[in-house]
């Protein structure tokens, strides 16, 4: 399917099921804890069978990872994707980041609780960084254009992608340990990345 054709209500019906598990289960594990946190209290919660958890995803833990980072990539690629198509790859980054930085006093406390609750289980952690390299893979998509004369299998869309990832977990431990301004830490960081796009 082109993205420019309509999703089927198949479709769609499955993605907000898969949404709503995702964000119950977050949401759970944010109030009781990932160890209190039950499958079918997420199901419950989510309004779906236990089956039907088990359809969407493997682990609790990995629905929660899912309900800690999948609204932040919807967020973060509709911002990169709307910047104009003469920025360089990591100025669109910056620029995208910066349209987001806009936001974050209305989602400090929600950002601060879900990476605590990240750090505090090691197999969330574990979830949370394969979740982390769709954000990769996205933001890789999106910068490809960008880049001026991409031979076969460049490394350049993919590492600026991992860079700019590793600049926001970074930044946000430092957030968390040390406090500060996030959007001015995560600015600081990418502008230290050095991948030439043209």
């Amino acid at each position: 399917m082109s993205r420019s054709e309509p999703e089927s209500l198949a479709v769609r019906k499955r993605r907000a099921t898969n949404a709503r598990i995702a964000a119950s289960a977050a949401r759970l594990a944010g109030l009781q804890g990932v160890g209190g946190t039950t499958v079918d209290q997420i199901a419950a919660d989510a309004e779906v069978a236990r089956a039907t958890f088990f359809r969407y995803y493997d682990t609790k833990e990995s629905a929660v990872a899912e309900g800690i980072t999948g609204p932040w990539l919807t967020l973060v690629t509709e911002a990169i994707a709307r910047q104009p198509g003469d920025l360089t790859a990591k100025n669109a980054l910056v620029a995208a980041f910066g349209e987001l930085a806009a936001e974050f006093p209305a989602h400090a406390g929600r950002i601060r609780e879900l990476a605590r609750l990240t750090r505090s289980s090691t197999t969330l952690a574990a979830w949370t960084a394969q979740a982390y390299q769709r954000y990769e893979h996205a933001i890789a998509e999106l910068l490809t254009p960008r880049f001026a004369g991409l031979s076969a299998h460049d490394p350049r869309p993919r590492l600026l992608a991992a860079l700019a990832m590793a600049a926001v977990r970074i930044s946000l431990d430092d957030w968390i340990d040390h406090g500060g301004a996030l959007p001015d830490l995560i600015r600081r960081a990418l502008d230290a990345i050095s991948v030439e796009s043209r």
